[in-house]
C-alpha cells in the first residue's frame, strides 16, 4: 500500500535492521526498542490490522507465530521467556496501520502493560 511505512520497509524502500525474511513475512529491529530484544514481524501483504485478515488468509497468523519461535531462539530469549504482542486499533495501541507483532524479551516484562 502506497504511503504505508511498513510496506516501504517490507519492499526495502526504507532501510531497516532486518533479522528474518521469507516469502510471506519480514522481521526487523524496532527503532524505539522497549526491551533489549524488540523485533517487529510483519506480513509482506498489507493488512491494516488483524481485523482485515480474511478467514481464508488466517494462515499468515500461524506463520508469524512460527517465525516468532525461530526469532526468539535466534535472539536467545526462548528459554527465559518473551512476549508476542499484536495491538489492534488506536485504543489497542496500534500506531502503524499495518498488521504487525512485537516480539519483546531480554528482561523481566511486567504486567499489566501500558
Amino acid at each position: 500500500m502506497e504511503g504505508c511505512l511498513f510496506c516501504q520497509i517490507a519492499n526495502k524502500k526504507l532501510k531497516s535492521e532486518y533479522v528474518y525474511e521469507d516469502e510471506k513475512v519480514i522481521a526487523f529491529k524496532d527503532v524505539d526498542p522497549q526491551a533489549p530484544v524488540h523485533i517487529l514481524i510483519i506480513p509482506k501483504t498489507h493488512y491494516s490490522s488483524i481485523l482485515d485478515v480474511a478467514d481464508e488468509e488466517m494462515g499468515i497468523i500461524s506463520h508469524i507465530h512460527k517465525v516468532a519461535k525461530k526469532i526468539a531462539k535466534d535472539m536467545g530469549v526462548d528459554e527465559k521467556g518473551f512476549r508476542l504482542i499484536n495491538n489492534c486499533g488506536e485504543e489497542g495501541g496500534q500506531s502503524v496501520p499495518h498488521l504487525h507483532f512485537h516480539l519483546l524479551g531480554g528482561r523481566l516484562l511486567g504486567w499489566p502493560p501500558g
